[in-house]
């Protein structure tokens, strides 16, 4: 690196284009420049060799560490990955079983009712059999009085009739619907 800095630094003055004694004045120098350079140079690349080694070595010191860090980080991701997974395989189990739960106490309660509700059906239908089979075997008995009772029934269903259908119009509406 001297050496290009002490050959382009004449060029770059204009001093070696202008003349040559100028020129042959500038290789001398050049010359011991390259030398002084030189061993420059080689000491500056043993030192820089070694910075460069020391500088890689620290590097690598930083990188082995991140490499460390960034598997803890793993690490400590992945166990709380695996803590939110359970907590939430907790979470769904503990809603599974109140939905679970909630169905079957519906479905018995649903079951309970119908049983009732069969159980009570069943008790009138036996007691209005019971009773139809009465009525019937009275009827069978005294055809005489169930007639007798139909057509009082029938009479007083007449007049009940007749009494409300009374009105203040001393005729009735339809009468006169045919004479209009």
């Amino acid at each position: 690196m001297a050496d290009n800095e002490s050959s382009s630094g004449g060029a770059a003055n204009g001093a070696g284009t202008s003349s040559t004694s100028a020129a042959s004045e500038a290789r001398p120098r050049n010359a011991a420049s390259r030398s002084s350079g030189a061993s420059r140079s080689g000491a500056a690349s043993r030192g820089n060799a070694a910075s460069t080694r020391a500088s890689e070595a620290a590097m690598k010191k930083q990188i082995a560490e991140l490499k460390r860090e960034v598997n803890r980080l793993n690490r400590a991701l992945s166990e709380q990955a695996e803590e939110a997974s359970e907590t939430a395989q907790g979470w769904y189990q503990s809603a599974a079983d109140r939905a679970s739960n909630l169905y079957s106490g519906a479905a018995d309660r649903a079951s309970n009712l119908y049983s009732g509700a069969s159980g009570r059906a069943s008790r009138a239908a036996s007691q209005l059999r019971s009773q139809a089979q009465s009525v019937s075997e009275t009827v069978q008995q005294n055809p005489g009085t169930f007639s007798t009772a139909m057509l009082i029934g029938g009479l007083v269903g007449l007049l009940a009739g007749m009494a409300i259908s009374r009105t203040s119009d001393p005729e009735p509406d339809w009468l006169h619907r045919w004479r209009r």
